[in-house]
């Protein structure tokens, strides 16, 4: 019991119940559809985010008793990791240093959402009081665990505090975020850029044209199995170039496409009848609009320009036509400040056991914070729109 708490820890999202979940997640400041009950099952219940992958799920809840019965009050989703891979907030010179010093990194605790660098809520909570009571679970849960380390990925600024208060450091990250400014079209927000940006836009676009290609942006529900199918091989495809493994799978992508397919598009890019490119793109609709969010895109045919239009004009024109308030192209990119995208501030929170290394990474994360801040204001003075 803590502050009149029962703590639990669920094994797999399985164990919690969806209904209680979902309805803690909508109650939320930010409640993206990543933290849906459903996308964290279908991660456990198709293999991708499991303890034999390295994301053993260890959720934490907080029930509290009412008078209609016990209710779930708070919860995290957390995981015991192994290694850092689809995380998005590097910390393999932390894990290096541990290692040149003899200490042992992994396992450590990770709070968000695997390969997911999106910010939402990360300590769902019915009021303050107990989202200040689960920050503190957490940290003693991995302190009671052992494990070198607690980080929670991706939370919004309004979480912070109660993490700082609960003994972690913050940590400061950069995405590029387009804002609908009420655009009546794409070309009505093409003529707010600098002129340069705009011819390129249109350039990029007209090759795409030419080639040939057109599209089709498909909402979940009318997406099909040879859709689906499609995507995953464009998918695979991205990480075969990079000389990656793929974190996810076929059955990963069919599971959200049934379960929550109001909260998925695809675009798919064709010649003629045959298709040549796709992406998936997750969004939220809320009173001020919500947030469209760009997740994976692939090509199984090269043809220049074909990743900008299919992964970020189709979507921006679908925001545009849908009046969704924001854009988040996914992690890191400076090439999408030419296309629109501006810098935003992202958050992470860490707690490290090791008093010396604690002191070492605090000192670290305070000359970080500050060259963080150099550069976002050095990318603000690089405005793509007109002055």
């Amino acid at each position: 019991m803590l502050n009149n708490y029962r703590t639990r820890i669920a094994d797999a999202p399985a164990e919690i119940d969806a209904q209680a979940w979902n309805e803690l997640l909508a109650s939320q400041a930010r409640p993206t559809p990543f933290l849906r009950h459903e996308f964290l099952h279908a991660l456990d219940s198709t293999g991708c985010a499991i303890g034999e992958t390295g994301w053993a799920p260890q959720f934490v809840t907080l029930w509290r008793d009412t008078p209609a019965g016990e209710k779930l009050a708070a919860a995290a989703p957390l995981y015991v990791k192994n290694h850092s891979y689809g995380e998005y907030v590097f910390d393999w010179a932390w894990a290096d240093a541990y290692q040149r010093n003899g200490l042992e990194y992994y396992p450590k605790m990770l709070c968000g959402v695997p390969f997911t660098p999106v910010t939402g809520t990360r300590l769902l909570a019915e009021d303050e009081t107990a989202r200040a009571a689960l920050a503190a679970t957490l940290v003693a849960f991995a302190e009671q665990t052992e494990v070198s380390s607690l980080h929670v990925l991706y939370p919004t600024l309004a979480e912070t505090g109660a993490l700082t208060a609960a003994g972690m450091k913050l940590r400061s990250g950069v995405q590029f975020h387009w804002l609908n400014a009420g655009y009546a079209s794409f070309d009505a927000f093409l003529d707010t850029l600098e002129q340069k940006k705009r011819k390129n836009i249109r350039a990029e676009r007209r090759k795409v044209r030419e080639a040939g290609v057109t599209f089709r942006r498909i909402r979940g529900e009318l997406a099909s199995e040879a859709d689906w199918r499609f995507f995953n091989r464009c998918y695979r495809q991205t990480y075969r170039e990079h000389h990656s493994s793929p974190y996810l799978n076929l059955d990963f992508f069919r599971t959200i496409g049934a379960t929550m397919p109001e909260n998925l598009l695809l675009v798919i890019a064709q010649r003629g009848d045959v298709p040549v490119a796709s992406s998936l793109l997750v969004y939220q609709r809320e009173p001020d609009g919500g947030t469209l969010y760009g997740r994976y895109w692939g090509a199984v045919e090269h043809i220049p320009c074909l990743h900008f239009e299919t992964a970020y004009y189709q979507p921006l024109e679908f925001c545009i036509d849908e009046g969704i308030a924001a854009f988040e192209g996914g992690a890191q990119g400076e090439h999408k400040m030419a296309r629109g995208f501006l810098p935003t501030v992202t958050h992470s929170a860490h707690w490290l056991a090791h008093p010396a290394f604690a002191d070492a990474v605090a000192n670290f994360l305070e000359r970080e914070t500050g060259g963080i801040e150099a550069y976002v204001d050095e990318l603000r003075e690089r405005n793509p729109f007109k002055v």
